[in-house]
């Protein structure tokens, strides 16, 4: 690592976890796309306030980590394009979500389209 970088620290509070009925990283397909089930993301009562906006037919952004899919991450961090389907009180349903029963949510984003079509 070259010298003039600034190592910073953050710690990551989850703002809630999947569920999901895939339970093994071996019985998750690679990608969304690939036979992926539903899942709730069941977000926790403190930051419940921030679903505001978000309805049925919404869609969040995929973006990469160093441009690389493997589940093998240096961060056990996912980032999950997925379609929202339902949204009920604290819990979202969405769909396709690789990601395993359990794993915990730092963030959702919504799909912004080309500048021309904002």
């Amino acid at each position: 690592m070259s010298s003039d970088m600034n190592e910073e620290h953050y710690t990551l509070y989850p703002i809630g976890v999947v569920r999901s009925a895939l339970t093994s990283l071996e019985a998750a397909p690679p990608q969304g796309e690939e036979g992926a089930p539903e899942a709730w993301l069941q977000i926790f009562a403190p930051v419940a306030q921030a679903l505001a906006g978000i309805t049925a037919g919404d869609e969040t952004p995929l973006t990469g980590v160093f441009a690389t899919r493997s589940p093998d991450r240096p961060n056990p961090v996912g980032l999950h394009r997925v379609s929202v389907r339902e949204v009920t009180g604290r819990n979202v349903r969405v769909a396709p979500m690789e990601a395993i029963d359990g794993t915990p949510i730092v963030d959702i984003k919504p799909v912004l389209g080309h500048v021309d079509e904002r």
